[in-house]
């Protein structure tokens, strides 16, 4: 029976449960750093307002009682979610996670994770690749690389950078279906994205006396890329996400004849999380935007 309606102190609960743990007053003094006498004034005067005995004593022997390692499990379950969720209120100020376009994740960001990961060991860089416009506070996303032609006034926004839009093949398909002029490409498949800047557009800016022939169309600029690089057609690319390929030689752009893109590439925040780490992610963000466009 209860003798007293006094709450027991969240200390006296955690030396009992290290006495209980551990074995012994001794072994949990060790481990909390305090005296053998300090464990057993804590536990007594925590049997004496719960009313309970939760050990029984032996002379120098305990044993838990069965009341007590009930509640020492308790306890424990307890005490490991409250340490949990200390570290990872601890650690959450290297966590960034960071939505952008499935292509943008796909095409530009995953070749230099590494360089990320070089620069930034300490930062936990979490990535969710969406098409939707992503809700911040609801989403629990910190930041995001937007294509848009503006970003939204209620946040934070860095310009990145513009692109332009041109043909892209292989270079196998080119040879083997002689692409020499602009006006070749109405005899070859044409891929079609879902741009503002579309084929119309580009045959009207190349001067061609022939329009486009209808074609598959594929939404993603991933589909679309993957389809160009397996021989399957002509796409019109996105500067950004064909870098690396014209880099390497797996795409060329036959023609020197470009559409300069409506929208452009932001680094989009809320304005009120400052946050080492999201600047951190900003400035790395940034500073490849530079050097790859």
């Amino acid at each position: 029976m209860r003798t007293s309606h006094a709450r027991p102190s969240l200390r006296s609960l955690q030396v009992f449960e290290s006495a209980a743990r551990c074995g012994g007053f001794t072994a949990a003094g060790a481990e909390l750093g305090i005296t053998q006498s300090g464990v057993s004034r804590q536990v007594s005067d925590l049997e004496g307002i719960l009313g309970i005995s939760l050990f029984v004593r032996n002379g120098a022997r305990l044993r838990v009682t069965p009341a007590g390692q009930r509640l020492a499990n308790q306890l424990a379950e307890t005490f490991s979610a409250t340490w949990t969720a200390v570290n990872e209120a601890a650690q959450s100020d290297h966590v960034v996670t960071l939505s952008m376009l499935p292509s943008v994740a796909a095409r530009w960001l995953a070749p230099r994770l590494e360089q990320f990961m070089t620069a930034h060991p300490d930062i936990d860089l979490r990535i969710t690749a969406s098409r939707h416009l992503v809700d911040f506070a609801k989403e629990g996303i910190d930041a995001a690389i937007r294509y848009s032609p503006a970003p939204p006034p209620d946040l934070d926004a860095v310009k990145l950078a513009d692109e332009t839009i041109s043909p892209v093949c292989t270079p196998e398909f080119a040879r083997q279906n002689s692409i020499t002029h602009p006006d070749d490409l109405s005899r070859v498949t044409l891929l079609h994205g879902d741009l503002p800047e579309n084929w119309d557009a580009w045959f009207r800016e190349a001067g061609c006396t022939i329009l486009p022939q209808p074609g598959p169309r594929l939404g993603d600029d991933t589909a679309i890329l993957q389809a160009v690089l397996n021989h399957q057609g002509v796409a019109l690319g996105r500067s950004l996400l064909v870098a690396d390929e014209i880099a390497n030689s797996r795409l060329i752009m036959p023609f020197d004849v470009s559409l300069k893109a409506s929208y452009g590439y932001w680094f989009v925040r809320p304005k009120d999380r400052p946050n080492n780490a999201l600047t951190a992610v900003g400035n790395w963000v940034s500073e490849e935007f530079g050097e790859g466009c």
